[in-house]
């Protein structure tokens, strides 16, 4: 069976990481099938949604895979190692394609750092998760504690982070860590509905969208309304605009 199964439709993949023997944790093997499939999406400009799920119903990501890395002994193959898995959910992050982590079941270490760089996260009710690095005398090390901090705040990280606490759905959507909660039995159908909603919007809009709000986050208020600006007036001036706007007037019409 392959370690990262894929289904397209139309704008949309989905991508299923296949490890149910190691808990969907992530390894070398993983990180290779998530960078080639990257790769296709990046050629692709008809792709707007990439969503990642696990396969079963126990596991979403159960992070690193400790058996694996164990054998990563300096603080180089360390670092070569957390560089990679960084530069995959970079690209995650900043893709022309929306992203989104389909949670079915408990999120781990790694796992939670992973589902912190989707733009978008529906979970399970019966999901659970977990900050475990400390229990291995780690910090996060593929961007967790800066993304962690941009989404609930220093304080609550600190208490995550520190704690290696089980944080339950609720929690997880009240404090603003996922976005949105689904029955099991309905999650993937509701996750596709999410998805085929969101692939209405073209990929320059969703990357000027994406890029946009990273922006105001790294530069001052000043500097990310004068971006704005000027890219709605660079936007305005497209083709795609006008058409959109013409639809729109002879519709109203009817």
């Amino acid at each position: 069976m392959p370690v990262v199964k894929v289904n397209k439709k139309k704008h949309i993949y989905w991508a299923e990481i296949n490890r149910p023997e190691s808990n969907n944790s992530i390894d070398f093997e993983v990180m290779d099938l998530l960078e080639n499939l990257l790769d296709e999406i990046e050629k692709k400009d008809h792709i707007r949604v990439l969503i990642i799920s696990g396969s079963g119903h126990r596991f979403f990501a159960s992070g690193g895979n400790i058996k694996a890395f164990s054998k990563l002994k300096s603080r180089e193959e360390g670092r070569q190692m957390a560089e990679r898995m960084t530069s995959i959910l970079h690209r995650l992050e900043t893709g022309r394609f929306w992203t989104m982590a389909c949670i079915n079941g408990e999120v781990y270490g790694g796992g939670c750092e992973m589902l912190l760089a989707f733009d978008f996260a529906i979970a399970s009710k019966t999901a659970t998760f977990a900050f475990t690095q400390s229990r291995f005398g780690l910090p996060p090390g593929w961007g967790g504690i800066t993304r962690l901090v941009e989404r609930v705040g220093r304080s609550r990280a600190l208490e995550w982070l520190g704690s290696n606490q089980i944080i339950s759905s609720d929690e997880a959507v009240n404090s603003g860590l996922i976005n949105k909660l689904s029955i099991t039995s309905e999650l993937r159908r509701n996750t596709w509905e999410w998805a085929v909603e969101l692939s209405r919007i073209e990929p320059d809009l969703i990357e000027e969208l994406k890029n946009g709000t990273l922006y105001a986050i790294d530069f001052t208020r000043e500097n990310s309304l004068e971006r704005e600006l000027d890219r709605f007036a660079d936007f305005w001036a497209t083709p795609q605009h006008h058409e959109k706007v013409a639809d729109f007037l002879i519709g109203s019409r009817k």
